[in-house]
């Protein structure tokens, strides 16, 4: 009897990256899956709509309370370029993602969650990404980055890299909107665990600064 195991394809070294916002030099390889996590999980996928271009499709599930709205995204990226995409099962959203990152139509797929998925539903979305990135290497396109938004910790099993981001004391006042938010790397394949400050500053850009090595809190 033989056994046949279904492996991930190689990933070009080479391969682009989309920038993390801040200036920071880091980036989100493209043609993977990459989880973002944390109370400001949603400001950082608008932040990284903001680094990027061309159509975001976020698919959301249609039985939570929380729903997001486009115009909300304006001080970050153009609302404009939101395709939102609504499912009534768990299995809905992650069919929707793979169908999207495998098109490679479209540069930048947000899955939100309620939870973080287990490493098969990982995987499949790992293969569409690769099966996406050919797709929109033939249509001339750069490959497509799939992005789980997950509560709390996160914890998507088998992802390329993950991500936490929340606030932070900014001494924003009524007249002078200076927001920061701490941005933890927590996990990756190549990189250990750090974390960084991001600064609004006037105009919204966005600055950051690598904080001291210790232990993630």
């Amino acid at each position: 009897m033989s056994i046949s195991i279904q492996t991930l394809p190689q990933v070009p070294a080479a391969r682009p990256v989309w920038p993390l916002p801040g200036g920071l030099g880091l980036g989100l390889m493209r043609g993977r899956v990459h989880e973002v996590c944390g109370p400001a999980r949603w400001t950082l996928a608008a932040m990284l709509m903001a680094e990027g271009q061309g159509t975001v499709i976020w698919i959301t599930s249609g039985w939570q309370g929380e729903r997001l709205h486009a115009t909300g995204l304006a001080g970050f990226a153009d609302p404009d370029r939101l395709i939102m995409a609504t499912g009534q099962r768990p299995d809905d959203l992650m069919w929707a993602a793979e169908e999207s990152l495998r098109s490679g139509a479209v540069p930048l797929v947000l899955i939100d969650l309620a939870t973080p998925p287990a490493l098969t539903p990982v995987r499949r979305l790992h293969l569409a990404a690769e099966a996406g990135a050919e797709a929109a290497r033939h249509q001339g396109r750069p490959p497509p980055l799939g992005v789980l938004m997950t509560p709390e910790s996160g914890g998507a099993q088998g992802v390329e890299s993950r991500w936490h981001l929340a606030p932070a004391p900014s001494g924003s006042t009524l007249l002078e909107q200076n927001a920061r938010w701490r941005l933890d790397r927590l996990r990756a394949r190549m990189e250990p665990p750090a974390r960084w400050t991001l600064m609004e500053g006037p105009g919204g850009t966005l600055t950051g600064q690598r904080e001291p090595a210790g232990p993630l809190a």
